[in-house]
């Protein structure tokens, strides 16, 4: 009995040890998760953003300072605080329009800076009739 209770002595603080050791881990765990869910969201705004920048871009009459008035204000309702620093890049042609958002998101573990970005294209609207013509 007495070689049992002095084996139970040389334990004592082994819980604490365990818990400094294994509690920071979870912690960080969980703020990995938490960041790598606001990526997936930030990629969906910026994404969001991107599709309605093409939309007011492609029309037949719109500009490039169309699509991206449209997507800043997008994206000031949706991510301002999700998705920081924006960038709006729109490419319009006669054939294709096309527009990038980039963004940083916003960081939950320090010092880890991720960034998303969405990307929209279509073709350039123009008004024409059945035989192929212009107005």
């Amino acid at each position: 009995m007495a070689s049992f209770l002095r084996r139970l002595r040389g334990d004592h603080g082994a819980v604490s040890t365990q818990l400094v050791l294994v509690v920071p881990a979870l912690l960080l765990l969980a703020l990995l998760i938490v960041q790598f869910a606001l990526v997936w969201h930030a990629r969906h705004i910026a994404q969001y953003a991107a599709q309605r920048a093409l939309a007011a871009a492609r029309a037949e009459n719109a500009t490039t300072a169309d699509g991206q008035a449209q997507a800043r204000s997008s994206l000031a309702a949706l991510g301002s605080r999700v998705l920081t620093a924006p960038s709006v890049s729109v490419d319009r042609t006669t054939a294709r329009t096309t527009v990038r958002v980039d963004g940083v998101v916003i960081p939950v573990v320090p010092g880890l800076t991720l960034h998303a970005s969405g990307t929209a294209s279509g073709p350039t609207e123009k008004v024409t009739f059945p035989d192929g013509g212009r107005p």
